[in-house]
C-alpha cells in the first residue's frame, strides 16, 4: 500500500514524515531524491543545462540559487524542469517500491503530490497543515532565503483547503505531542486497511 504525504512548504512533512518511519515505516521523500539524480544522472545534468544553460551546474554542482531565480517566478520554466526531473523521480519511486512489497504499507512524501499527479499511484494521502506565519518563520530559520522567495514558491503549490478536500488524513502540525499522537492514530488505522 502506497500511502501519499503531503503539505505546502513549511508545514513540517518531513518532521512528520521521521515521526512514521519511527514507527517501522519505510519512507520515501521525493524532494531528496530528486536532489541525489540531479546530482548523479548524466542524463538530468545534460538536459538541464541544454535547457537552462552553463550555469545551471558550477564545478559539478547543482547551482540551486541560480535554478530557483529562474523556476519560482517563470511557471512554464518549473513545468521545463518538473518535465526533465519527475520522471526520472517517478521511474526510480517504482524501483525502490518494488524492493519494499513485502512491507504492510510505504509512506511517499512529495511536496506537489496533486500538482505533479503523484497522488495517483497513492492508496490513502495525508496532508500535512500549518499556520501559514509559522510556516514563513519556519522556512526562514531553515533556509537562506526571504519572504518573498517563499512566497513565490508557495504561489506555485495548491493551497490547504485543495489538499485537504482531497484527502484521507489531516495532520495539523503546531505541536509536535499533538503530532506524534495524530501519526500513532493514522498509522493505526492504516494498518486496518492492509
Amino acid at each position: 500500500m502506497i500511502v501519499g504525504l503531503t503539505g505546502g512548504i513549511g508545514s513540517g512533512k518531513t518532521t512528520i514524515a521521521k515521526m512514521f518511519h519511527e514507527l517501522g515505516v519505510s519512507i520515501y521523500i521525493a524532494d531528496i531524491e530528486a536532489k541525489k539524480l540531479m546530482h548523479t544522472s548524466e542524463v538530468i545534468q545534460k538536459e538541464l543545462i541544454e535547457a537552462f544553460g552553463e550555469e545551471t551546474y558550477k564545478n559539478g554542482e547543482l547551482n540551486r540559487s541560480y535554478l530557483s531565480n529562474i523556476v519560482f517566478k517563470q511557471p512554464e520554466e518549473l513545468k521545463k524542469i518538473n518535465s526533465i526531473v519527475h520522471p526520472r523521480v517517478r521511474q526510480h519511486f517504482k524501483d525502490w517500491y518494488a524492493e519494499r512489497s513485502n512491507e504492510k504499507y510505504i509512506i511517499k512524501e512529495v511536496a506537489i503530490l496533486f500538482e505533479n499527479d503523484s497522488y495517483k499511484q497513492c492508496d490513502k494521502i495525508i496532508t500535512v497543515i500549518a499556520p501559514i506565519e509559522e510556516r514563513f518563520r519556519r522556512i526562514l530559520l531553515r533556509d537562506n532565503t526571504t519572504r518573498e522567495a517563499v512566497q513565490n514558491r508557495m504561489n506555485n503549490q495548491w493551497s490547504d483547503e485543495q489538499k485537504i478536500a482531497r484527502s484521507d488524513y489531516i495532520i495539523h502540525n503546531e505541536d509536535l505531542t499533538k503530532s506524534k499522537a495524530q501519526v500513532a492514530k493514522i498509522h493505526q488505522e492504516i494498518l486496518v486497511f492492509c
